[in-house]
């Protein structure tokens, strides 16, 4: 479900949505939303990090942009995973909206 700016930050406040970031380590460290975990979706570790996620659960995803989490939701996908939210336009969309980011 591709969710804008707004309504994604409705959708990561519900009981038992997690929020993934798939940004490298770097990018997450810049600036990412409050309460989410990073698995880099261009590490060589990306399917054996979301093999360690419950099945069960709602997964809001996000990058920079939208493509690489769209991409991420692929891959979950195919590894059995069936609940998503994805914030279209990403954490730049995101920022414009003026919404607030968790940073260092």
């Amino acid at each position: 479900m591709n969710l804008d700016s707004a309504a994604f930050a409705v959708k990561t406040q519900e009981a038992g949505v997690v929020i993934l970031d798939v940004r490298t380590k770097a990018e997450f460290d810049e600036g990412h939303i409050a309460k989410a975990i990073n698995i880099d979706f261009q590490s060589y570790d990306f399917l054996s990090e979301i093999a360690k996620l419950d099945k069960s659960k709602t997964y809001a995803l996000y990058c920079r942009s939208g493509r690489r989490s769209t991409d991420a939701i692929s891959e979950m996908i195919n590894e059995g995973f069936v609940s998503f939210a994805h914030l279209d336009g990403g954490i730049i969309d995101w920022t414009n909206a003026g919404l607030a980011l968790v940073k260092p």
